[in-house]
């Protein structure tokens, strides 16, 4: 499409909705704040779709307008844009631009590779594994700009062993095992992709006396989804693009030895790095009690004397400081991380965040989650885990052409207000709702990581789309049988009551 097409289209069209719905709306008489939530969200959903500016001053858009309509004070809207989950993301990022700042995630993929071995499904393997293991803790799509030149130059030289036609499916393969492993990995724990803290934050917005959302919760709920998906991901491409009657046995470990070796000896900096890293993710772990059905673990922070009062956030944030404090050994006179290396955070998705956070708010306090709720509440009259497949599928399907971060921003309070509607525990809708948000896999456009790539020019979108509608399929299938059987034990969920902290007030 035309860019100035576009934006005429995403300007005006947004404008012009937003001017019908204030002026012809009328979704509650009593409370007017419902209609104008209604046009605010209409209006930041077209302008995150078509990108009219940048989806970061979109999300500003609720600082404006939210106080001119009088759906929320300013100084509260302004409040939602910065906060523990913020602080969580803030953290775990300055961490992983350590991690590339001295190289040691290169360090970690090209160990996974060396022992992993080299035969055809092997070297898949061990490049899905490492891309999916680094994008836990890395945004998938640094994961996926580090591994992608890592990944070309061992098709190069597969290509001048074997021959380029020989391997040229095979490339496909790897590719497509790298792009996809990025979203999967990101999906297990709560800063591995954007829509997870979204979730995490949206969800004590509209439900504040609820049970935290911890990393060790959510991880031990999502581990084993991306578990699942992952080993099937890796059978699937290893029997589809498994190369035919080519000489194998002529590959040997060399590249990967090679590659490891020109990073050097490993350094005080990444030992340091690395030291810091893992008790960054123990420290995540084992925060809170960790409870398993009668057998409880206690969580470390019980040793002070107010441990609700620590989060995650506050664990992101000691190990942002002690990375800053360490000094750097090769570089006299100067710490392990600087701020040159930490403005490296992007604080445009902080800002995604921070407008998805206000328009969960306007929600909220406008009421238009319960408004939407009661419309839809002949979902009622169908089974949960039918209600689950089918979001599930909406939102695959749907971050296939938008923002995946901001479609879960804008739907998981109206599923809030669904939930409350029909009587639901919240969590089973809004769970896979989130989950389903990282699980697109058939256009370029979908992921930063489909699109990484793509940019590659070694495969088309008929590659990517016929094998990621396979795997969008059974994204849909694995996440809302999980859903029923794994999150409703770990966060204790009674699918058909609705707890005491959703009951409203």
């Amino acid at each position: 499409m035309n860019i100035n097409l576009k934006f005429s289209i995403g300007f005006f069209g947004g404008l012009g909705m937003f001017a019908a719905v204030v002026l012809f709306g009328n979704l509650d008489p009593d409370h007017p704040e419902v209609t104008y939530t209604l046009a605010t969200a209409l209006l930041m959903a077209v302008w995150w779709i078509t990108e009219v500016v940048p989806l970061a001053v979109t999300s500003l858009l609720p600082v404006v307008l939210f106080p001119l309509l009088g759906v929320m004070n300013g100084k509260d809207v302004s409040a939602t844009y910065f906060n523990h989950v913020i602080f969580l993301f803030i953290g775990g990022f300055v961490v992983a631009l350590a991690m590339q700042k001295w190289n040691l995630h290169k360090r970690i993929a090209l160990k996974i590779l060396l022992l992993t071995g080299v035969s055809p499904g092997r070297i898949l393997l061990g490049f899905m594994l490492a891309t999916a293991f680094l994008s836990m803790w890395i945004s998938n799509t640094a994961t996926t700009m580090m591994m992608v030149p890592i990944l070309i130059s061992i098709i190069i030289k597969l290509e001048e062993i074997i021959g380029k036609k020989n391997i040229q499916r095979y490339s496909i393969g790897l590719l497509l095992g790298v792009a996809y492993s990025a979203s999967i990995g990101g999906i297990a724990t709560l800063v591995g992709t954007p829509p997870n803290l979204s979730f995490a934050r949206i969800f004590q917005i509209m439900f504040p006396e609820a049970p935290d959302i911890s990393f060790a919760s959510w991880f031990i709920f999502a581990f084993p989804v991306s578990i699942v998906f992952f080993i099937f991901l890796w059978v699937y491409l290893h029997f589809l693009f498994k190369p035919k009657n080519t000489n194998w046995k002529s590959i040997d470990s060399e590249t990967f030895r090679q590659q490891y070796k020109s990073l050097g000896p490993v350094t005080y900096e990444e030992r340091a790095v690395f030291i810091v890293f893992i008790a960054l993710a123990v420290l995540w772990l084992f925060r809170s009690d960790i409870i398993l059905g009668s057998f409880t673990i206690p969580g470390w922070s019980s040793i002070f004397n107010h441990p609700e009062y620590i989060n995650d956030g506050t664990v992101a944030i000691i190990a942002t400081i002690v990375l800053f404090l360490i000094p750097s050994r090769s570089n006299k006179g100067k710490k392990i991380m600087d701020w040159k290396t930490a403005s490296g955070i992007p604080w445009n998705i902080v800002l995604l965040f921070g407008g998805g956070f206000a328009l969960a708010s306007g929600f909220k306090e406008s009421g238009l989650s319960i408004w939407f709720g009661s419309q839809l509440s002949f979902v009622g009259d169908y089974h949960p885990i039918i209600v689950i497949a089918v979001i599930c599928f909406m939102m695959t399907f749907l971050t296939e052409l938008t923002s995946n971060t901001a479609t879960t921003e804008m739907l998981l309070p109206i599923l809030a207000g669904l939930s409350i509607s029909i009587e639901v525990n919240p969590l089973i809708f809004m769970l896979p709702a989130t989950l389903s948000g990282s699980m697109a896999f058939m256009l370029p456009v979908a992921t930063p990581p489909n699109a990484i790539v793509f940019g590659s020019k070694r495969l088309q979108v008929m590659d990517m789309a016929k094998n990621g509608l396979i795997l969008n399929l059974l994204g849909v299938i694995t996440i809302t049988l999980a859903t029923w059987f794994i999150g409703t034990y770990v966060f204790n969920i009674q699918p058909d009551i609705l707890p005491d902290w959703a009951v409203l007030k």
